[in-house]
């Protein structure tokens, strides 16, 4: 019995003409975004536990992914080789690494003279940039006109924006 198609593999081109995949960047950083707006105070060290759930949050995020690959688009009972799963965790993992800037930011916080809430605020940014940066380097890197570059960029600039807007609303 043949391979159950992967849907994610609709949106690859063909071995030479491969393209990045930033789907799970784009994700990544939304998740990053959401995880430190819904930070509530912290403890004693909250820079540290604000990076310990970004980087957290996404390897657990990252393994989902990986499992939903890997069970929820296949056949009941179909078997899968190491080179799939490995496949599967490669193809994710920029769930976890879209969560490293804004990890870094609350790590240079206190740097740059921020408290721990100007930190927060800092992450937010950095990780709405990712978020749409990786939007239009997906939107470029698929050949997509400036247009569609524009549109992406917007509609996941307005995404972290409503982080934004969330986050200010209910202030920690």
């Amino acid at each position: 019995m043949g391979k159950v198609p992967d849907p994610a593999d609709g949106h690859r081109s063909p071995v030479g003409g491969a393209h990045k995949d930033y789907t799970g960047a784009v994700y990544g950083s939304l998740l990053a975004a959401s995880v430190v707006a819904g930070t509530a105070s912290l403890g004693r060290f909250p820079r540290l536990e604000m990076i310990v759930l970004l980087l957290g949050t996404s390897v657990v995020f990252w393994a989902a992914h990986v499992h939903a690959r890997l069970f929820g688009a296949r056949a009941v009972f179909q078997s899968m080789s190491v080179a799939d799963i490995r496949r599967a965790c490669a193809e994710e993992w920029p769930i976890v690494t879209a969560a490293v800037p804004p990890a870094v930011a609350v790590a240079v916080g206190p740097l740059l003279g921020l408290e721990p809430q100007g930190t927060a605020w800092l992450a937010i940014a950095v990780a709405v940039a990712g978020q749409v940066g990786w939007s239009a380097a997906a939107a470029v890197g698929i050949g997509a006109s400036s247009r569609m570059v524009l549109v992406t960029s917007v509609v996941n600039l307005l995404l972290g924006l409503v982080i934004v807007v969330l986050k200010a609303a209910f202030q920690h």
